[in-house]
């Protein structure tokens, strides 16, 4: 019988490794066509749309995005592999029960006039925010985390929530499809 010694090397974290070391390498495009369904590809393009017109600048709308997806992967991946003890892993539900929660109030601000509410929206997003740190904090690294702020920092900006949800603004018909594709990312149950 062979005697197993253990020298610290782990399959398992080598291969969380490798694939968070193949996920940065790799384009956001073709990261994408690999981990996103076409309803969420669909979703992040209305996104990159109303970001870009809000910004007046492709490079802005196009980081945003590739920030958005390196996160949604990246946690993924950390979920998938079972790396999130007990307290995270309730720390997940809670989060997407949250993030369920703000996705309908955004699909209820569109459908129903003057229900638009600011700050429950901005409350919202800096809880949703919190949340999402605390669970990855001592999974990925400071850049990744820098990241997670950028894309809260800028969809938590006030002049951008009330330019998108205004009634009758130039951004309806991106809100529309944005709007369109969530419900059916929450009807496919990918949120």
């Amino acid at each position: 019988m062979i005697a197993i010694m253990s020298d610290g090397f782990k399959a398992r974290e080598f291969g969380l490794r490798a694939q968070k070391k193949i996920l940065s390498r790799m384009s956001s495009k073709n990261v994408a066509k690999i981990f996103i369904d076409d309803t969420t590809a669909s979703l992040l393009d209305s996104l990159y749309h109303m970001i870009k017109m809000f910004s007046e600048s492709k490079k802005e709308a196009e980081s945003l995005i590739k920030n958005i997806i390196k996160i949604v992967i990246k946690v993924g991946i950390l979920y998938r592999n079972g790396q999130f003890d007990n307290e995270e892993s309730l720390r997940v539900v809670q989060f997407k029960k949250k993030f369920r929660s703000v996705a309908m109030a955004m699909i209820s601000f569109y459908e129903v006039d003057f229900s638009y509410d600011r700050a429950y929206l901005l409350s919202a997003l800096r809880e949703l925010h919190a949340m999402l740190k605390v669970l990855v904090q001592r999974h990925l690294t400071e850049k990744s985390l820098l990241r997670i702020d950028h894309v809260f920092n800028f969809f938590s900006n006030p002049t951008f929530l009330d330019t998108v949800f205004k009634k009758n603004s130039e951004y309806f018909t991106l809100l529309s499809r944005f709007v369109g594709d969530l419900n059916r990312a929450l009807d496919e149950g990918g949120m």
